[in-house]
């Protein structure tokens, strides 16, 4: 099975996310402004939360890209927030025809709070997650 990990991060967490999850499955992660959708069995998609939606990059990336019957995992932080851009991107993949396997959420950074996270716990969580996916 090929897979693919492709992020959107304004402050780092969610590219740390990306690359522990790209790590346990044996892939680069990718950064999102530089991606291309290959023919992966599955693609992790992940972004930060920004006023409650994913990056508009990874918006952007979903809307101009065939989903059509893909595997996708999502995954990704927010600083004050619950988890709501997976929730967002889940809806835009579904209505590409993707097949979204399952997401992934924890805290990041936010301005000076959350200044651990994502702390070794929630790297080693997000592994899990990949594993879980993957299997």
């Amino acid at each position: 099975m090929a897979y693919q990990v492709i992020y959107f991060s304004r402050k780092g967490s969610t590219k740390k996310l990306a690359d522990a999850i790209a790590t346990e499955i044996g892939v680069k992660a990718e950064d999102v402004t530089t991606a291309n959708l290959n023919e992966a069995t599955c693609v992790f998609l992940g972004s930060g939360c920004y006023g409650g939606k994913p990056g508009k990059k990874i918006t952007m990336f979903i809307e101009k890209n065939d989903f059509k019957d893909k595997n996708v995992a999502l995954f990704g932080t927010s600083g004050g927030g619950g988890g709501q851009e997976t929730i967002v991107m889940e809806i835009q993949l579904k209505n590409k025809g993707a097949i979204v396997k399952g997401n992934f959420f924890c805290k990041g950074k936010f301005w000076f709070g959350n200044k651990d996270k994502p702390s070794e716990e929630d790297l080693e969580n997000a592994k899990k997650f990949a594993k879980k996916i993957i299997k």
